[in-house]
């Protein structure tokens, strides 16, 4: 029986100790949000929670931080000693290795359940779990395991020119930043980590938020049985949903090139709609320029986070997320229902799984700006009871299959099922 059918239904678990692994430990993107408020989720029911992570200034505190890794942050100015012996621990970490035998030897977990790794922690740690007789899971928050630049991209486009172990054309295409040296030492990293096994022989199941990832790992060549679709979630109970409906379109997230934005802006300039971005980004300043040359009504919010983000979200008609690369199941898709916002998205990736087209939202065609244009109309004319109408019924979605308790229950289950397999 296939490890996804084992665990269909979800089962209460005793208590136990998780060793909880991710590069940093503050809340920097959609990763780290999962992987903190997972932590926060099984303390909740006694579980003892066991971070490894790395050094970081921004860092919460943990009385575990002792055994962190030293830092590496891309884009700081280290000497030409310390970039060779960074580029060495991106390929393989020997210090998380070691760190990690240490944890081991003062608390053996019951679970290690790790997030992303890459580039920092590096996957070396891996068979010293699996040595160990730890059950290890991996949530897959893009797609690493498939792309050595993992956002399948280049040049702002869809890019899946690796397929098949043609890894080479990461260097021939620069992919990493544009970089002949980072494109050339990524593809050695991954050169590296396959040539090893370092995540096939290893980990015990994928945890996938998304059915789409499942599809594109296998059509790469993973075995589905090793995947669990496990959607991410969000806390419906601390958010109030708005009762009036706001103005103009909002988008949340960063600004950069695979988010489409040029697209809504476009699309915000030729249907006239006010559109409002939330957050930060490369693009920026190339937004602003796009808006002067278009005439789009753009306004600029920057980052927001807690109320001032939510005060945003339940101020506009409609969240917007125009993407044109593989998104996976954006968290901001569920904080738009759950504060009553229908939300508008590109056809893409893992979005079509998050928004019933004309019940909680609607469904336009990736990089279309005429389709999206005549959305926007569409919503801006929506009477009011209709957009209400709709998030709530995406709060009710929310509430329903993407709550904190189905994430929970859903991992406990799978942990269950892997300690008993491993017994």
């Amino acid at each position: 029986m296939a490890l996804a059918e084992r665990i269909a239904a979800p089962t209460a678990s005793a208590a136990g100790r998780l060793l909880s692994i991710n590069n940093y430990h503050y809340r920097r993107g959609g990763a780290e949000v999962v992987f903190i408020e997972q932590n926060r989720l099984f303390e909740e029911i006694g579980w003892d929670v066991v971070p490894f992570a790395m050094r970081h200034p921004r860092n919460l505190p943990s009385p575990h931080e002792h055994h962190f890794v030293e830092e590496i942050e891309f884009g700081h100015a280290y000497g030409p000693l310390t970039r060779i012996k960074h580029a060495a621990s991106i390929i393989y970490s020997r210090e998380a290795r070691a760190r990690l035998r240490d944890i081991l030897s003062e608390a053996r977990p019951d679970v290690a359940h790790f997030h992303n790794i890459y580039h920092h922690l590096s996957p070396s740690f891996l068979p010293v779990l699996k040595q160990s007789g730890v059950p290890v899971v991996m949530t897959v928050h893009d797609l690493k395991l498939a792309c050595p630049a993992y956002t399948m991209l280049r040049d702002g486009h869809v890019c899946e020119r690796c397929k098949g172990g043609r890894i080479h054309n990461v260097v021939v295409n620069r992919c990493i930043k544009g970089s002949l040296p980072l494109s050339g030492l990524v593809m050695l990293e991954t050169a590296v980590h396959r040539a090893l096994g370092l995540y096939r022989d290893t980990v015990d199941a994928f945890a996938v938020p998304s059915r789409f990832y499942i599809d594109k790992l296998v059509e790469w060549g993973w075995p589905r049985e090793r995947f669990v679709h496990v959607p991410n979630f969000v806390d419906a109970t601390a958010l109030r949903p708005s009762t009036t409906v706001g103005e103009g379109f909002l988008y949340v997230g960063r600004l950069s090139p695979e988010k489409g934005l040029d697209t809504l802006v476009r699309a915000g300039a030729l249907s006239g709609q006010p559109v409002i971005l939330v957050g930060t980004g490369p693009m920026e300043d190339g937004l602003r320029a796009l808006a002067a040359e278009t005439g789009a009504e753009l306004r600029f919010l920057g980052f927001q986070t807690g109320e001032a983000l939510h005060n945003a979200i339940r101020g506009c008609r409609a969240v917007v997320l125009p993407s044109t690369w593989y998104e996976n199941a954006p968290i901001s898709v569920l904080e738009a229902y759950a504060l009553g916002r229908p939300v508008i998205g590109a056809r893409i990736g893992g979005l079509p799984e998050m928004i019933r087209d004309g019940e909680t939202g609607a469904i336009v065609p990736s990089g279309d700006v005429t389709a999206l244009a005549s959305e926007l109309v569409r919503f801006a004319r929506l009477p009011a009871q209709t957009l209400l109408a709709m998030g709530r019924a995406g709060r009710r979605w929310v509430e329903m299959d993407f709550s904190r308790e189905s994430y929970r229950d859903r991992l406990l289950d799978l942990y269950a099922s892997l300690r008993e397999r491993r017994r």
